[in-house]
């Protein structure tokens, strides 16, 4: 059976009115609110050829009709085609640039939440096969050496490293060099055993010292790679009777937004493929009821966007709520977000 032009306006018609109502809609309240002017009959027969082809649900004989996962992902891939041409202005979303990322990630997280009214998640930026920039030793006193160690996106760890004997200056010098020299502009795969072993080797009687920095320098970059999760407005799920109708179900939903290890892994491997530059992975991303890769998450829609800043360093952001979902107003929220977050930290020229 074809999707005609005028079953299209139906059941986009049955999704508004639902995502208005959280009720099952009919014929007649179709009729009334479209400006298709079809009679209810004409409606019905049209909601019935829906109903057949499984875009629309009756979960009760005289009821009228709800949209299924099926519905909901033909109305949010028109939807998201739509807003492609057409990105309408919404309000202002002032965003600040923090001294600390993570304070700046937790106010898009709660702006996304207090925007939207659904749950929010944004995890922090990853650089795959990050690159260390430079090393920075000195001496704090006769038995420490402070290693400052700065990868891709301008990234700083600290490390202290305790030392048998007290280096004098010109020792320091040397070493910071040394590691500068063969290790700047290297990624941890790259910093093969036979690198590390030359290192040392030139290093003399200060080859442990060195090993303790390489050491944590591998630290570091293996520490940048480990992502944040930064959450948001996760009992606005308590709004929303389909998904508080049951105290497991909402439990189970609770813990897996305010625990983040599952969401944590979905932003991982769809930051993974965005890296691995799959063209399917980049832009807004859907998934409605049983699409949803987390078990929790199936009588939910879950909304991700990635966003990125300077250095190639990308992120995800998420939005969580019901399967009748405001998919327009969470697209745009997401949308500007992204873009306010690509300028803010857009490198310049």
């Amino acid at each position: 059976m074809e999707m005609s032009e005028r079953k299209t306006k139906i059941l986009e018609a049955i999704i508004r009115n639902y995502l208005e109502t959280g009720e099952p809609v009919g014929s007649r309240t179709i009729s009334k609110c479209s400006d298709m002017k079809l009679s209810p009959a004409t409606i019905r027969n049209e909601m019935s050829d829906l109903e057949e082809m499984g875009y629309i649900l009756q979960p009760h004989t005289s009821s009228g009709r709800i949209p299924s996962d099926k519905g909901y992902r033909f109305y949010v891939d028109r939807l998201m085609k739509d807003k492609e041409k057409e990105v309408e202005e919404m309000h202002e979303v002032v965003v600040q640039k923090a001294d600390q990322l993570s304070v700046l990630l937790q106010q898009v997280a709660k702006l996304l939440a207090d925007n939207t009214h659904y749950a929010a998640m944004i995890s922090s930026p990853q650089i795959h096969h990050n690159k260390l920039k430079f090393i920075q030793l000195s001496k704090v006193d006769a038995n420490s050496i402070l290693a400052v160690i700065v990868v891709e996106g301008n990234i700083i760890k600290n490390k202290m490293i305790r030392v048998d004997g007290e280096l004098d200056d010109d020792t320091v010098l040397k070493l910071n060099l040394l590691l500068n020299t063969h290790l700047n502009g290297l990624s941890l795969e790259e910093i093969n055993l036979g690198l590390i072993t030359l290192i040392k080797e030139r290093a003399g009687i200060h080859s442990d010292l060195v090993g303790s920095v390489i050491d944590a320098v591998a630290e570091a970059i293996r520490a940048d790679e480990n992502l944040e999760i930064y959450s948001s407005g996760a009992n606005n799920i308590l709004k929303y009777p389909e998904l508080t109708d049951n105290n497991t179900k909402t439990s189970e939903i609770l813990s897996t937004i305010e625990e983040k290890e599952q969401f944590g892994r979905l932003m991982e491997e769809s930051l993974n493929e965005v890296n691995a530059g799959n063209e399917n992975s980049t832009g807004i991303q859907v998934y409605i009821g049983n699409e949803s890769p987390i078990q929790s998450m199936k009588d939910c829609s879950v909304v991700t966007a990635t966003y990125e800043l300077e250095d190639g360093m990308k992120g995800m952001m998420s939005i969580i709520g019901p399967k009748r979902m405001d998919y327009e107003k969470v697209a745009k929220t997401l949308k500007r977000l992204q873009d306010q977050l690509d300028a803010l930290y857009r490198k310049k020229d």
